[in-house]
């Protein structure tokens, strides 16, 4: 939303605004997916496809959790951005494109550059202007207005004839919740509220939109504690031990970890590189 308003509150506005998820995009089809390919680049290539560089040329281009860039990838943006070029996967020219960058994370880059997984240089070059968004949590007077806009929003791709209301002890209870899931469950709990809200036979339309059936109750539990939490890359580690240690080290092929984990075997080595875990004949060593 915070991209979105600053899109088309800008100079930009009448450009295209293209949004890319970077924690959704294989490791395989990053430069594809942000740079283009032309036709029989690589099999699969049927056609050439114009990269989201390139559609937001003249606009902004949003890279949401940009964390989850793999080093490669990482390389390849910085040079971007240098250069304000691109060359298509498979092509031999480079590109002009005129696009303003904005990037959002929930994670620490400045731990994730002491760590060796996010490019220093990288940093310096999009932290132009860094804006902080507090969770949901510690700005609990934005509720009421997030909610009426997802309630408008939601009811007119669920296709309501009229707009449903939102009572005060409805707005107490959403005001009263912790949302560990920040703004993104807001808008899913109003969702949820609006699909049951609709399919209700003892309500209209018009009424007011309840949220009794939500699990909203534990809004006065105590927050779960950081000590209690396991690293998400400490469970990782352990899971891609266990299974090395099935496979006796094979990632590859029949019965190879990639297999018994359902991950393209590029994309395993990356992440167990990430989370500290070698692998190979030397694995026991701590060599490559």
């Amino acid at each position: 939303m915070i991209a979105s308003a600053l899109h088309y509150g800008s100079s930009r506005s009448a450009g295209p605004f293209i949004k890319v998820n970077c924690g959704a995009i294989p490791i395989e089809l990053v430069d594809s997916e942000l740079f283009g390919h032309e036709k029989g680049s690589f099999t699969g290539a049927i056609q050439q496809k114009l990269g989201r560089f390139e559609r937001a040329d003249g606009g902004t281009l949003f890279l949401d959790e940009i964390g989850e860039l793999s080093p490669q990838a990482q390389v390849r943006l910085l040079r971007t951005l240098q250069n304000r070029e691109i060359e298509r996967v498979g092509g031999t020219r480079a590109i002009p494109v005129n696009v303003r960058i904005i990037c959002a994370t929930n994670r620490n880059l400045q731990q994730m550059i002491a760590e060796g997984e996010f490019r220093e240089d990288l940093w310096f070059r999009l932290n132009v202007f860094p804006i902080a968004v507090p969770p949901l949590r510690q700005r609990k007077e934005d509720i009421p207005s997030l909610a009426s806009y997802f309630i408008e929003k939601k009811s007119a791709e669920l296709r309501f004839h009229t707009l449903p209301e939102l009572d005060s002890s409805s707005l107490q209870q959403l005001v009263g919740y912790n949302w560990p899931g920040n703004v993104r469950e807001l808008e899913n709990v109003i969702e949820r509220a609006l699909i049951i809200h609709q399919a209700s036979p003892s309500t209209n339309q018009s009424a007011f939109v309840r949220f009794d059936a939500l699990p909203l109750q534990n809004h006065d539990a105590p927050l779960v504690q950081h000590n209690n939490i396991t690293r998400l890359k400490d469970f990782l580690a352990d899971q891609f031990h266990k299974t090395l240690a099935l496979t006796e080290g094979k990632i590859y092929g029949p019965g190879g970890a990639a297999e018994i984990l359902n991950i393209h075997p590029d994309t395993l080595r990356h992440k167990m590189k990430r989370a500290g875990v070698h692998y190979g004949r030397n694995r026991n060593t701590g060599e490559e």
